[in-house]
C-alpha cells in the first residue's frame, strides 16, 4: 500500500484545520500564512507580500481592520482564493472622498480604462497607509510634492500617459514655494504644496468652472495665503475687470506663472515680468523700450524703473483714478521715488513716447519724420559721395597705369 496519498490528504486536512482555527481567532492570520512571505508572488509574477509590522502601524492596522474588510471578495474560510481579485472598495468607508475622486481627472481617466491614472493607493499607499500628520505619510505636508512627483515628475510616464503640463513637479521644486517646503523652520508649514492649490479628492481640471485653478478662481486660490495682495488686487483695474466677467483680465499666474514662481526681488524676474505686461499692453511696452528706462532693462539691468515701479503691481489703476500712481496728482511723487530732485516739468514728459502717433504728440511726430529724412539724406549723400570718390580714384589709378606704360 502506497502511504503517499494518505500523507498528502492528512497534510491538507491539517492545513485546513489550522486555517480554520486561525480564521476563528484572527482572519488576518490566515491571510498572512501566504502573504507574510516576502518572496511570495502571484501567477503574474507580481509580489503579493504584505509586511505585517507595517500594516500594524498603519491607520487600518491601528483600527484593527481585517483583510476582508477591504478585500470583500475573499473569505478566510474558502482558500485558496481566486488569483484575480476585485480592487478594494474604499467607498465603503470613505464615501464622500471617493465620490469627489470620481469627478477628478484621475477618476475620469480610470473610468475610461487608463490604468496609469492615480488611484487611492497611488497617493495613500496600500497596506501601509498613515495619517497625514505622520511625518512618514505619503500625504504629509512635506511629502506631498514627492507623492505627486511619482507621476507628474516622471518624464517617461508623462510621455507614455500624455500628462498635460509636462514635468510640473520639477518646476515646482525649483520655485519659491518648493524651496520653502524643504526649508527647515516655521516657514515650511506655510509653504503651499500641490493640494493647497489643486485640492485633494476634489481636484478639477482648470477648464472646469469649479476648479480651484480655473482662471477666474486663481486670485481666490492664491489669496488664501496672500490675503493682502488679494485685497489690493480686487481694488485695482485688473481685479475689477475680472469681477466684471472679463476672462481676459490678467490674474496671478499671468505675471507670476503657476509652477515656476520666483521671488519678486530677483532681477531676472523683474526683467522678465516686463514682457508679461507687453502681452496685453503691446503699444505701451513698445514705447517703453524706446525710453532710457527700457533701453537699460534691455541691457539686463533691473535697477531702473519698470512697469510696476510706476504703475504699481497688484494695485494697478488707470491714470484717471486719483489713487493711481501715475495720476496727475501723484505722478511727481512717483518720479521722485527714483529722481529725488525732480520738478513738475520733469514729470510732464511723456513716459510712453509714440513717434508714429500724431494725435498723441505732434511735436514728436514731426521731429521723428525730420530725423528719419535727415538720416536718410545723410546716408544717401555720403553714399553717393563714396561711390563718386571711388570712381574718381579708380580712373586716376588707371591713368597712372597707362602713363607708366
Amino acid at each position: 500500500m502506497n502511504p503517499a496519498p494518505l500523507l498528502k490528504a492528512l497534510a491538507l486536512s491539517l492545513a485546513i484545520g489550522l486555517a480554520t482555527a486561525a480564521s476563528a481567532a484572527d482572519p488576518n492570520a490566515t491571510c498572512m500564512m501566504c502573504h507574510a512571505d516576502a518572496s511570495a508572488k502571484g501567477a503574474s509574477g507580481k509580489s503579493i507580500a504584505v509586511d505585517a509590522a507595517r500594516f500594524a502601524k498603519s491607520v487600518h492596522g491601528e483600527m484593527q481592520f481585517k483583510c476582508t474588510d477591504c478585500h470583500a471578495d475573499v473569505s478566510a474560510d474558502k482558500l485558496p482564493h481566486p488569483e484575480k481579485l476585485q480592487p478594494p472598495v474604499c467607498a465603503s468607508c470613505h464615501e464622500q472622498a471617493v465620490k469627489d475622486y470620481t469627478g477628478t481627472p484621475h477618476g475620469k481617466a480610470r473610468a475610461d480604462g487608463k490604468t496609469l491614472a492615480a488611484s487611492c493607493a497611488n497617493c495613500h499607499g496600500a497596506h501601509d497607509i498613515l495619517r497625514s500628520k505622520d511625518p512618514a505619510s505619503r500625504t504629509n505636508h512635506v511629502n506631498l510634492e514627492q507623492t505627486c512627483a511619482s507621476c507628474h515628475g516622471n518624464e517617461a510616464l508623462i510621455r507614455k500617459a500624455n500628462i498635460p503640463g509636462g514635468n510640473v513637479a520639477g518646476q515646482y521644486h525649483d520655485s519659491i514655494h518648493g524651496r520653502l517646503l524643504h526649508e527647515k523652520g516655521p516657514r515650511q508649514a506655510m509653504a503651499p504644496e500641490c493640494t493647497d492649490c489643486h485640492g485633494t479628492h476634489n481636484i478639477r481640471a482648470k477648464s472646469e468652472k469649479a476648479s480651484r485653478v480655473a482662471r477666474a478662481n486663481i486670485p481666490t486660490t492664491c489669496g488664501s495665503c496672500h490675503q493682502r495682495e488679494k485685497i489690493v488686487f480686487d481694488k485695482g483695474m485688473h481685479g475689477k475687470m475680472l469681477q466684471a466677467g472679463n476672462v481676459a483680465a490678467p490674474v496671478c499666474t499671468d505675471c507670476h506663472t503657476a509652477h515656476t514662481i520666483q521671488e519678486t526681488t530677483r532681477p531676472q524676474w523683474q526683467l522678465a515680468v516686463i514682457g508679461q505686461c507687453g502681452n496685453c499692453h503691446d503699444d505701451f511696452i513698445s514705447s517703453y523700450r524706446l525710453t532710457y528706462h527700457g533701453k537699460v532693462t534691455n541691457l539686463g539691468f533691473a535697477n531702473i524703473a519698470t512697469c510696476a515701479a510706476c504703475h504699481g503691481a497688484h494695485d494697478v489703476r488707470p491714470a484717471s483714478d486719483p489713487l493711481s500712481k501715475v495720476s496727475a496728482e501723484n505722478r511727481l511723487a512717483t518720479c521722485r521715488n527714483c529722481h529725488a530732485n525732480a520738478g513738475p516739468k520733469f514729470a510732464s514728459w511723456d513716459p510712453h513716447p509714440q513717434p508714429a502717433n500724431k494725435e498723441r504728440s505732434a511735436i514728436l511726430y514731426y521731429t521723428s519724420i525730420f530725423m528719419q529724412v535727415l538720416l536718410a539724406g545723410v546716408f544717401i549723400f555720403f553714399g553717393l559721395h563714396t561711390v563718386l570718390w571711388a570712381y574718381r580714384s579708380l580712373r586716376a589709378a588707371l591713368a597712372r597705369r597707362r602713363g607708366g606704360q
